[in-house]
């Protein structure tokens, strides 16, 4: 099979035929048709974030496609089955063992979910990051329900995601982006309420408020902006530490909350659903196989809006 592999830190990838991988145990293989491309995957190349496995190492964790074939022990799925995978800090392509920058990955079965005929694959695939996390953020633990007033600062792939969840939930959205580039974009996937500054929330007593920028700024107006006993979830880590008002957390009893994904499945399986029934559309850009270390490159320069993905077809 065709993979792009990485033999070290900060080199190039380089492409090659390697062996299609053998499910083991709970294990099923899968053809990949699309695989996202992730900011983390950048700082895995660049030597920010440690390997886990030797090199050379096959990158990408966000991967949808076709079952081939069926480990020992796998049940509730077949070969045919399109499908799509949660990944946790165990058990992740890409991470913990090759990834999806390949024509074949290993997925866990009891880490699947299945991808309706009316979902394309550029969407299943970013629905397992981009899709999960932000879901994590809004839903999980942002709690958010009809009714709601929501703030969602930074509208980057993980934002633009986060803000039509909100909606797809039947919350109201105000987003906070300084970018007005990428504002277009936002009002295509129904986001129409905008602002250039978190400070522009300030006082509007809002339900919730995600931060997926994650400097100490965001988090500060995010808790001027919350209603009494309101939710601020931190998602985005723009920087390594924050500050903020014991004030403005105290008077308010605000709930301040991180949040990352659980590898529950299903979650996963919601995120797709509402893309399926039409509720929920996924900021992403479709690129080549051949494209994805261009594509990289374009997330460290910062040049993506959304998220990109590669289609294998």
């Amino acid at each position: 099979m065709k993979a792009w592999l990485l033999d070290e830190v900060r080199a190039e990838l380089r492409l090659d035929e390697v062996p299609p991988p053998e499910p083991g145990p709970g294990q099923v293989l899968v053809r990949v048709k699309a695989s996202g491309l992730c900011h983390s995957d950048v700082a895995y190349i660049e030597g920010i974030f440690p390997f886990q496995i030797p090199f050379p190492v096959i990158l990408g964790h966000e991967a949808a496609g076709v079952i081939e074939g069926v480990g020992e022990g796998v049940t509730g799925w077949q070969i045919g089955d399109r499908v799509a995978a949660v990944a946790t800090a165990s058990d992740a392509p890409g991470i913990t063992r090759d990834g999806a920058y390949s024509e074949f990955i290993l997925l866990t079965a009891d880490a699947l979910v299945k991808v309706p005929e009316g979902v394309d694959w550029a969407q299943a695939a970013a629905a397992t990051d981009a899709g999960n996390t932000a879901y994590a953020g809004v839903v999980v633990m942002g709690e958010v329900k009809p009714g709601d007033r929501v703030g969602i600062v930074g509208l980057g792939g993980l934002g633009l995601t986060g803000a039509g969840i909100a909606l797809a939930k039947g919350a109201s959205v105000i987003a906070v982006e300084p970018r007005e580039e990428v504002w277009d974009t936002a009002r295509s996937l129904g986001i129409t309420d905008l602002v250039k500054d978190v400070s522009e929330l300030e006082g509007m007593d809002l339900d919730l408020v995600v931060d997926f920028a994650g400097f100490s700024t965001t988090t500060a107006g995010a808790l001027k902006a919350v209603k009494f006993r309101g939710r601020v979830v931190l998602v985005g880590l723009g920087t390594p530490e924050v500050t903020f008002s014991a004030m403005d957390l105290i008077q308010r009893a605000a709930d301040l909350r991180g949040a990352t994904p659980t590898g529950d499945p299903a979650h996963l399986a919601d995120v797709i659903s509402m893309i399926d029934s039409g509720a929920l559309t996924i900021a992403a850009e479709a690129i080549t196989f051949d494209e994805i270390p261009e594509g990289l490159k374009r997330l460290a320069h910062g040049g993506v809006t959304g998220r990109l993905v590669a289609v294998l077809e």
